[in-house]
């Protein structure tokens, strides 16, 4: 894990943008369920998906930074995979799959980027835009455990857990890395008024989940949510904001329930949305990851190394 911080505290990362939006809205693929990681099963598909990768991957190699490869398993645990027809067993091998496809890409660009990292990354149980029914940290601990083993397995070198609306439930994800003996990131996604889904700040939970585990997390991002929505958030100058390294934020400025609804793809302001990670970038000191989630697809990545790489 001090190897993983070193590096993050030296040099920038990119990571990829909104995975689904950009295969439902632009690649007219359907995903039930929201689903993407079937497609690294398919053999029609898993081209698409390939590629989909190598756009950013191209970004990174020409402003030389580094880039972390998550991996599209942000559906692949228990509850949506059943719906989806799978078994337990099969989601084991389905997530080591995504995995080792992400290394076949790793090994593509290994002479062209310096620094790639493979990660596993893991979505809530329930609905990425509310909490639903919650669960305790142990409870949580116990539901991810079977993607998490399954990571560690496939040799990931770190697993992040996306979309996280309350503070329990990335707390049990935590320690259950810590107990397969993996690095560990946690992003929480925002509503409006910078507070996660919960209702909890940002502060509360980075702060509960930074005492319980002694700051297991190598870092914590935010996601899924408009800078502008969050920004507010950022503006007292208190330790907290320090563990913030990444984020992949949304194209658009609508709320959550607004996009749930959207049958069209808000894909923003591209040159706005890079104004708003300069402004982060100024927010917060540790800040050198940044991606895209809903609404997002390469350009408005290369629009941000535009603003804050050059």
């Amino acid at each position: 894990m001090s190897t993983l911080n070193n590096k993050i505290k030296t040099i920038h990362f990119l990571t990829d943008g909104g995975l689904e939006t950009d295969l439902i809205f632009n690649k007219n693929i359907d995903l039930p369920h929201f689903a993407a990681f079937p497609l690294v099963e398919d053999p029609d598909l898993i081209n698409i998906l390939k590629d989909y990768y190598k756009a950013y991957m191209n970004i990174a190699k020409h402003h030389k930074t580094g880039f972390i490869l998550e991996s599209p398993t942000w559906r692949a645990n228990p509850d949506w995979g059943f719906k989806l027809g799978y078994t337990k067993t099969d989601l084991i091998e389905v997530n080591k799959l995504a995995i080792n496809k992400l290394k076949e890409l790793k090994m593509l660009y290994a002479q062209d980027i310096n620094d790639i990292l493979v990660c596993g990354q893991i979505g809530p149980r329930g609905d990425g835009y509310e909490v639903g029914k919650a669960m305790t940290a142990v409870q949580s601990n116990e539901y991810h455990h079977l993607q998490i083993k399954a990571f560690g397995e496939a040799g990931v070198d770190l697993v992040s857990a996306i979309t996280m609306t309350y503070t329990d439930e990335a707390l049990g994800i935590v320690e259950c890395a810590k107990s397969n003996g993996l690095p560990v990131v946690i992003s929480f996604t925002v509503e409006t008024d910078g507070n996660l889904p919960s209702g909890k700040s940002l502060k509360y939970a980075i702060e509960k989940i930074d005492a319980k585990t002694n700051k297991y997390p190598s870092y914590y991002m935010i996601n899924c949510a408009h800078p502008s929505h969050f920004v507010k958030q950022l503006s007292e100058n208190q330790n907290w904001r320090n563990r913030i390294k990444g984020v992949r934020a949304n194209a658009s400025c609508k709320s959550h329930t607004e996009l749930d609804q959207s049958t069209t793809l808000d894909t923003g302001n591209k040159e706005d949305l890079a104004k708003w990670y300069n402004t982060l970038k100024t927010l917060l000191p540790g800040l050198s990851i940044y991606g895209g989630c809903c609404g997002t697809d390469a350009t408005h990545i290369e629009s941000i190394c535009n603003r804050i790489l050059n």
